[in-house]
């Protein structure tokens, strides 16, 4: 059964408030890294990046590409084999620690002087550097611009009543000309509390639309055992790109 309508249509126009005050804390999401509760990782990589990996690069090299609430996400790896630089944020340092020991990277690590208690852990090689603290502390200032986003997993694990601060912190990190790829999520979010959460289309264009183009690329169903055991009937992940114009 195709489940697009519903997600796309009926659930935009429902009460979605069941998720609106939903609050995740920090030290749920350490937990989660520590008993090993992170089916949100995919260790191959995903699909969705390999395939539209060019609309994200635009046809150019040596990008700066951000990822936030990075996890140990095997796609840093993989674009910074690339020639790509990348940043990414993380709460939890076991995450952060796990990427490079499972990718055999050396690293160090260092205080981040601007932000009391954070690390920031790079490569020897430079090119991938993650910081261990929450997001909502980084700036520009602290991290520079970036050409590029991969954003799967961040945006759907905010809480909701953070979206608008998580968004206008996302659009002060991106440079003129960026192309910043976002992955939500589609179910009945009456049926599961999240996170993930449930992010209509029209939000999207709430949070972002007054200052880039938002393209949807694609819909895809990605329901399993897991959410099946969630009481979903669907679970779809819905691709889109913002083009943040000169």
């Amino acid at each position: 059964m195709d489940h697009s309508a519903d997600a796309s249509g009926l659930l935009e126009a429902s009460d979605v408030g069941s998720q609106k005050d939903r609050v995740v804390t920090e030290e749920e999401w350490l937990e989660k890294w520590e008993m090993g509760n992170i089916g949100f990782h995919k260790e191959e990589g995903h699909p969705l990046l390999q395939k539209y990996l060019d609309v994200l690069l635009n046809g150019r090299s040596g990008l700066r590409i951000f990822f936030p609430l990075c996890g140990k996400a095997v796609e840093m790896k993989w674009l910074a084999d690339m020639g790509h630089s990348i940043v990414g944020v993380e709460i939890s340092e076991q995450a952060v620690k796990e990427f490079f020991s499972e990718h055999s990277l050396p690293y160090c690590e260092e205080p981040v002087p601007e932000i009391s208690g954070a690390k920031m852990f790079q490569s020897t090689s430079g090119n991938i550097s993650l910081y261990c603290c929450s997001i909502y502390d980084l700036s520009s200032s602290i991290v520079g611009k970036f050409d590029g986003v991969w954003d799967r997993g961040a945006l759907v694990a905010v809480n909701p009543c953070d979206r608008q601060r998580y968004a206008s912190l996302m659009i002060s990190l991106v440079e003129k000309n960026s192309s910043y790829l976002l992955v939500t999520v589609s179910y009945d979010p009456n049926k599961h509390k999240g996170p993930p959460f449930y992010v209509p289309e029209s939000e999207i264009k709430s949070l972002f639309g007054n200052c880039c183009e938002i393209r949807c690329l694609e819909k895809v169903d990605d329901f399993s055992e897991r959410h099946r055991q969630w009481g979903l009937d669907y679970f779809l992940e819905v691709l889109y790109l913002l083009k943040f114009v000169a």
